[in-house]
């Protein structure tokens, strides 16, 4: 199995393990019996000279493969924000709550409601953070991330 991980490409870097590793891609064992291309094209003569080629350059390949995997990072970030729906609200706004399983009633199950509410925004810490309150005016501990609320509407 470790030997199929480090030997498989990934499409992050478009390397695998091993040669980021050592600069040269392994033979897989089936290789050695079975005559494939590498094989049967192997040219022991200049193999020191090509070994050495390729030591000197995987600084290169480290830092293409690295190129590679930030790209794609990027892509997928791209991809996410693109599907995100921003949630702001200002100070004043009645929101709701969501229900998590520490704050649900006891006894309910699963049919117990999933928002809870309405609450009024009392302070913007930053964007995407808000400090609620009651409708009462009791301010709520701990600040809470826009993900987690919803507008409340009348």
């Amino acid at each position: 199995m470790l030997w199929a991980y480090i030997t498989s490409f990934r499409a992050a870097t478009g390397e695998t393990p091993f040669s980021l590793a050592y600069g040269v891609e392994a033979d897989i064992p089936i290789e050695i019996s079975l005559p494939t291309f590498r094989v049967d094209n192997f040219d022991e003569e200049n193999n020191d000279v090509l070994l050495a080629l390729a030591t000197d350059l995987l600084e290169e390949k480290r830092e293409i493969s690295q190129v590679r995997a930030a790209a794609l990072q990027q892509t997928i970030a791209r991809y996410y924000n693109s599907k995100v729906k921003l949630r702001r609200f200002v100070k004043g706004d009645l929101v709701l709550r969501k229900v998590f399983l520490n704050t649900k009633e006891k006894g309910v199950g699963v049919l117990g409601p999933n928002w809870e509410g309405p609450y009024r925004v009392r302070a913007i810490i930053r964007p995407g953070t808000y400090e609620l309150e009651t409708l009462e005016g009791r301010v709520l501990g701990n600040p809470w991330n826009a993900e987690h609320l919803r507008r409340y509407f009348q």
